[in-house]
């Protein structure tokens, strides 16, 4: 059970090197940022930015207003953004107010929230646009995809 040969807490794997945990970095109500902010982690936002914002997750919480364009890989909306949104996964919430475009892998929209501006779903991490797009047409859906012209059989007469 104890053992006088191993120091620490005794587990297996345990590493001389202690694991980087970072908080996340909160921008409060009674703050108010002039110029980018870039984090390579998650920030919160309950204040005012006008600014760029660049990191890996972002919250913007209900008083928070941003101005600016936003590069994250996720985001969850509740409060208010004038600006483009770059990212993976988009989420707006009820009390979301999003006046600009976004680009976006993944998007929910709850009921209530706001949207002045275009979606448009971003291309997979491999670079492959999405194939195939429903098309509703009279009641019918019918599945549109691109279509490569089919290959002349040899002796085939195509008049």
């Amino acid at each position: 059970m104890f053992s006088k040969g191993k120091k620490g807490s005794g587990y297996e794997g345990e590493s001389s090197t202690p694991l980087k945990v970072a908080v996340p970095s909160i921008i409060s109500t009674d703050m108010k940022i002039i110029g980018n902010v870039i984090s390579e982690g998650e920030i919160q936002i309950d204040g005012q930015i006008e600014g760029d914002i660049k990191c890996n997750n972002l919250l913007v919480g209900e008083p928070a207003s941003i101005k600016g364009e936003i590069v994250v890989d996720s985001i969850e909306v509740f409060g208010t953004i004038v600006g483009q949104i770059k990212a993976n996964s988009v989420t707006l919430a009820k009390t979301a107010h999003v006046v600009g475009d976004i680009l976006h892998e993944l998007l929910a929209i709850e009921k209530g929230a706001f949207l002045g501006g275009h979606c448009k779903r971003m291309p997979d991490k491999q670079g492959n646009p999405d194939r195939i797009s429903l098309v509703r047409e009279a009641g019918n859906e019918t599945a549109k995809e691109p279509v490569a012209p089919a290959p002349k059989e040899k002796g085939a007469n195509s008049t």
